[in-house]
């Protein structure tokens, strides 16, 4: 790392944030169909051209103050152009020959190796159908014969826009995923291509890698130096937790970890979907878990690992994180307005630095109550944006905070 790029380093939610990896969305979102978007999860058809203003406006606010914005297009670009091994990795992960059969398979891949770094790039993110092959007919693959034109040769991946979720960091080093449904499972293979051959992250070393257990960045938050909490419901599964516990603790990055049992629907995804850090010793929080949120405690002690619980979540988190009490900032009496905003994600927040955050404007009472708490908001547009069920944390992963 030269003194222009400082080595990458994430030990909290709140720490001033200095690099972020962002994805502006793509082509692979007017891949989305009424037809297809439930298995792309996404619930509704985006305006792409509005969710490109959005995103452009969200990242604007970051590098206005003072966040440099990496763009997972460009550093994908970038990977593919200095590595030859970063191609054939990127290719070999898009093109499944379980799906194609070897003939059709080989000829694509080996197509792939010809094209240029760009075209690659949006391939490998925005897909491919059969009538786009730029190949011509071949007698040699049933597959071919038998898929309609606008079937996917190369599925889209409309959630990269999400990049929290397929890597995190944990003190100086990265964690990449395993994602847990079919339409995601493939982002991981790009950001670990990123992380592996971009020269920027030369040397950067892995904090955990699973190809087994689900695990996903959503669920998981920093809530303070050597303290994580993992949110298993949905997404990460038991197995996923305890074995990105047991990761951190040989590795020395963390003291404790609390696994928290979160619903299994689709408005509660991930643990930042019901609760965010917005300042070192408060959290934005659901109200209708605020009372009911359980974790178990890991922590690593001597020569093994113990489990004590299930018990209250923020009283927990408070003794982990060495705090009398941890804040809580609810989105609402109204239980009504309660459900709607958390819906549209208002417990989704970005903190760029203790007390300061990005949410959705839309989430009038939850902002209005974070900034009666002394939290300043910034407010961005998300009608487009949050189609994907998001906000302004799935849509960064943090690379530098202070």
């Amino acid at each position: 790392m030269t003194s222009e790029n400082p080595a990458p380093r994430v030990d909290s939610e709140v720490g001033r944030l200095r690099t972020v990896l962002l994805h502006r969305p793509g082509d692979e979102l007017k891949r989305l169909t009424p037809r297809n978007n439930d298995q792309l999860l996404f619930d509704g058809l985006p305006w792409v051209d509005r969710a490109q203003d959005e995103h452009d406006a969200f990242a604007d606010l970051l590098r206005s103050r003072g966040v440099e914005v990496l763009l997972l297009s460009d550093v994908l670009t970038e990977a593919l152009t200095v590595s030859g091994a970063a191609r054939i990795q990127g290719i070999a992960a898009a093109v499944d020959p379980r799906r194609l059969g070897h003939p059709l398979a080989q000829e694509l891949a080996a197509h792939l190796r010809t094209v240029d770094p760009a075209a690659l790039s949006t391939v490998l993110t925005a897909g491919m159908t059969f009538d786009e092959l730029p190949i011509g007919p071949s007698g040699s693959s049933l597959v071919r014969r038998m898929h309609h034109g606008g079937d996917f040769v190369i599925e889209p991946l409309p959630n990269l826009l999400f990049t929290r979720d397929s890597s995190f960091w944990i003190a100086d080093r990265v964690a990449i995923t395993a994602l847990a449904l079919p339409a995601r499972v493939r982002e991981a293979s790009l950001t670990d291509l990123i992380y592996a051959h971009h020269p920027r992250f030369l040397g950067v070393r892995r904090a955990y890698e699973s190809h087994t257990a689900p695990v996903e960045g959503g669920d998981v938050l920093l809530l303070a130096p050597g303290v994580i909490a993992v949110g298993v419901g949905e997404r990460t599964t038991p197995a996923g937790a305890e074995a990105l516990a047991r990761s951190v603790f040989e590795d020395g990055l963390a003291h404790t970890v609390l696994v928290v049992p979160i619903e299994q629907r689709r408005a509660s995804m991930h643990l930042d979907t019901v609760c965010t850090m917005v300042d070192v010793d408060a959290i934005v929080m659901y109200p209708a878990v605020a009372d009911t949120l359980s974790s178990f405690t890991l922590r690593f002690e001597g020569d093994g690992v113990t489990i004590r619980g299930a018990e209250p979540f923020l009283d927990a988190a408070a003794a982990a994180m060495g705090i009398d009490k941890l804040r809580v900032i609810d989105t609402g009496l109204d239980h009504v307005t309660a459900e709607r905003e958390q819906w549209d994600d208002g417990n989704n927040t970005l903190a760029l630095a203790p007390g300061v955050v990005v949410a959705y404007e839309r989430n009038v009472e939850t902002n209005a109550r974070l900034e009666a708490s002394g939290i300043e908001v910034l407010r961005i547009a998300g009608s487009e944006l949050g189609s994907g069920r998001g906000g302004p944390r799935c849509m960064s992963c943090p690379i530098w905070r202070e």
